[in-house]
């Protein structure tokens, strides 16, 4: 059974095969016959759109299951909710608050387990970003990212992949918001490096890509003032972009807080490749869905 909780659930060669794999515009139907249960007890616009057309172009059946409808911890746990949902589909796919409950799912092994975001992790961003990435460089290794901002689980999951891309990736993030002593140890265990500068043209004045994230997430809404003044000086500007070489582009994963974390500016100027990185949420979610799905021998046809 092949679970995808974190890039490195891939092996280096697995992880360039889906990448390969995402770049064809049609895919073998895996999935015919088959359904997809995706559950989200975090909501989501281009996670949910990009899962539920994966699943479609694999000839699958996507079945989106709200919050309210299995309430996991107080209807069933999340041990019983994939079990049962395993009686009826190839694969379960979840965007949870809890990390822990993904790998209560996981745990039990009766149908593979895909990871569309955690406070911890969000997997299948990276593999869009660096999908994007080799489109536009055409390669990986060798590339340098620079992060800026609120070093969370889309930067987390970024730094994993790129360690075992061969990217090296170097962080400017507030104090007490950057990487910490765990995720450094994890991209130098995977063969990479992960630095930490204190000004962003250090960040930004050799980076093939620049990107950033929201400065809160959905269920920190309580901690936007407070987290709009810790990141006082961070937010992603033409200033900054014009430290950065005139080949590199901008990702952000979005929704973006235009004129905090990034300005309009940025977003919408030339070396900001957002829409093409949001497409390939969808052609990243196709072909990790058709890969977990094959290497584990999974589905009930419906």
């Amino acid at each position: 059974m092949r679970h995808f909780l974190e890039v490195d659930d891939l092996s280096p060669d697995e992880l360039n095969f889906v990448l390969d794999q995402a770049t064809h515009l049609t895919s073998p139907q895996v999935l015919k016959g088959k359904g997809v249960a995706l559950i989200w007890l975090k909501p989501s616009a281009r996670t949910r759109n990009s899962a539920e057309m994966a699943v479609v172009q694999l000839g699958g059946h996507p079945v989106s299951i709200r919050a309210d409808e299995i309430s996991i911890g107080q209807r069933e746990t999340a041990t019983d909710v994939a079990r049962a949902l395993a009686c009826y589909h190839s694969a379960i796919g979840a965007r949870v608050f809890n990390h822990a409950v993904l790998a209560e799912m996981a745990a039990t092994n009766v149908a593979p387990i895909v990871n569309m975001l955690s406070d911890d992790t969000h997997p299948l961003q990276a593999l869009a970003d660096l999908l994007t990435l080799q489109q536009n460089f055409g390669r990986l290794s060798g590339l340098k990212i620079a992060y800026l901002g609120d070093f969370a689980n889309v930067a987390r999951s970024l730094s994993v992949g790129a360690a075992m891309v061969g990217a090296h990736m170097v962080a400017y993030c507030p104090p007490g918001f950057g990487p910490t002593p765990t995720d450094i140890d994890k991209v130098a265990s995977l063969g990479g490096s992960l630095s930490i500068v204190d000004r962003p043209e250090l960040a930004v004045s050799d980076a093939d890509c620049v990107t950033t994230d929201a400065w809160y997430s959905m269920g920190q809404e309580a901690q936007a003032a407070e987290r709009a003044k810790a990141f006082e000086g961070y937010t992603v500007n033409e200033k900054i972009m014009a430290f950065s070489p005139r080949g590199a582009i901008f990702l952000h994963c979005l929704p973006a807080h235009r004129g905090q974390e990034v300005t309009n500016g940025v977003l919408d100027g030339p070396q900001s490749r957002i829409w093409q990185q949001a497409e390939n949420r969808m052609h990243a979610a196709r072909a990790l869905f058709g890969f977990v799905v094959q290497q584990s021998g999974t589905g009930v046809n419906i």
